[in-house]
């Protein structure tokens, strides 16, 4: 039997990784030598704790062993299994994506032009973001249409987000629009 797919993998994973709440965000198998490399990326509405991916680790490092010895997976010679979450270098695209991280900081490619916005709320259909960015002193917001911006990924912030921005994170995608009109 020939190394197991990211396809075979993910059916083995998905039931385990849904029964802690969590998605399956991303799976890389890098043969290495004698072992191989299988690096799992979690995620969830809320912060994932490292307790519970070593507990999902465990049970996937049995499952995955229980399939081999069943000669339903291959490993070969042997290999690593490293289960965390998605890195900053994970483009937005999804909408649970989005969402996961109102309030922080994106880069948005327009025209070839990168600029800074900070994540509002999406729409009802999950296929809108509002976005918020200070222009000099005027806090100026737009809607994004998510896929339109897929390739947006989350900048990395060690300053403490100022108050009226976060405000405007708070509002319901709706709000946000009315509040915007208001402001032409």
């Amino acid at each position: 039997m020939a190394f197991p797919t990211e396809e075979q993998l993910a059916q083995a994973i998905v039931p385990v990784a849904t029964h802690y709440g969590l998605d399956l965000e991303g799976i890389k198998i890098s043969r290495a030598g004698k072992k191989s490399l299988v690096a799992i990326a979690l995620d969830s509405d809320e912060r994932v704790n490292s307790d519970v991916l070593e507990v999902v680790s465990n049970e996937l490092s049995a499952q995955f062993d229980k399939l081999e010895e069943a000669g339903e997976l291959n490993f070969g010679p042997g290999y690593t299994l490293e289960v965390g979450t998605p890195g900053t270098d994970m483009p937005l695209r999804l909408p649970r994506h989005w969402a996961r991280n109102r309030g922080r900081l994106v880069t948005i490619i327009d025209d070839g032009k990168k600029s800074l916005w900070r994540i509002g709320a999406l729409n009802e259909a999950q296929d809108r973001v509002i976005v918020i960015a200070r222009v000099g002193k005027v806090m100026q917001l737009r809607d994004l249409e998510l896929a339109s911006h897929a390739d947006s990924m989350v900048e990395i912030e060690f300053a403490q987000p100022v108050a009226d921005e976060m405000e405007l994170v708070a509002l319901s995608f709706d709000e946000a629009l009315e509040r915007r009109e208001d402001n032409k």
